[in-house]
């Protein structure tokens, strides 16, 4: 006879016929193995940031590029402003002012140097031209300067410390090498070297009186007839002198020098 068995329990046999083995399930879920960390996702993520950093630094690039750069401009020395906050070129302005004037007055004293020289030689041309018409022009009787181009600088009777004496005669400064004309008709008694004064040329006029032209740097007539403007020598700075000149001295009968300035002008001469 066979026998039905019912479970005492409806529900659960409900329940094991839903959920077979609760207990080997959830420990299979937990034994399922973890997956290992892969390098994928790390090498992803270091790509996208250089990708990034690359993409930024060719933007920065490009603007940079874009973006024009300052202008560079020479600074005003004109500016105080500029000058004052730059040292260096307040420094270079003096320097530069400095060497401005330094090279203006270099060129003043050239010009000034030239234009004496040319006083000079004109000086020593009108001379000249005057010596070559003056024995033509002038009678036995006139009298005449003796050089051109000159400036009075001792008189007769003064006294300095480089002479020993009073001064006997009267000094006509010129230019070295302006000619030395007689001044008036007479002979040349005495020509040649005379200690202190140098080159000397002694001519004696018809009444006795001698001229003496002295400190020549040349002799042109050592001797004969000379008529009133004729060259004698030229001016020089010879035997005891600070400058080149011509002494002249005035000595009447060959005697004691005078005034050779009073005595000029007796003679119509005025220098």
């Amino acid at each position: 006879m066979a026998s039905t068995h019912s479970p005492a329990n409806p529900a659960a046999a409900t329940q094991l016929l839903e959920h077979p083995w609760p207990q080997a399930a959830d420990a299979a879920r937990h034994r399922v193995p973890r997956q290992p960390r892969s390098a994928g996702p790390l090498i992803g993520v270091t790509a996208m940031a250089a990708s990034l950093g690359a993409t930024g630094f060719a933007a920065a690039g490009q603007a940079a590029a874009a973006t024009p750069a300052p202008a560079v401009s020479a600074p005003d020395e004109a500016s105080g402003s500029a000058l004052a906050a730059d040292p260096g070129l307040a420094l270079a302005a003096r320097i530069q002012q400095q060497a401005d004037g330094q090279r203006t007055a270099e060129e003043s004293a050239r010009l000034a140097a030239a234009e004496e020289a040319a006083a000079k030689r004109a000086a020593v041309r009108q001379a000249e031209a005057r010596a070559e018409v003056g024995p033509e022009q002038a009678g036995p009787g006139t009298f005449t300067l003796p050089t051109a181009g000159y400036t009075l600088t001792a008189h007769y009777g003064q006294s300095a410390s480089y002479w020993a004496h009073l001064h006997p005669g009267l000094d006509f400064t010129a230019p070295t090498g302006a000619p030395v004309t007689a001044v008036g008709a007479g002979t040349v008694t005495s020509a040649g070297w005379s200690g202190s004064y140098g080159y000397r040329v002694i001519q004696t006029l018809p009444d006795g009186t001698e001229i003496w032209y002295c400190h020549l740097s040349s002799i042109t007539a050592a001797s004969g007839t000379v008529a009133p403007g004729a060259v004698l020598g030229k001016v020089g700075a010879t035997g005891n002198v600070t400058e080149p000149h011509l002494h002249l001295e005035v000595r009447p009968g060959g005697g004691a020098p005078i005034d050779p300035l009073e005595w000029l002008r007796a003679h119509g001469v005025n220098p």
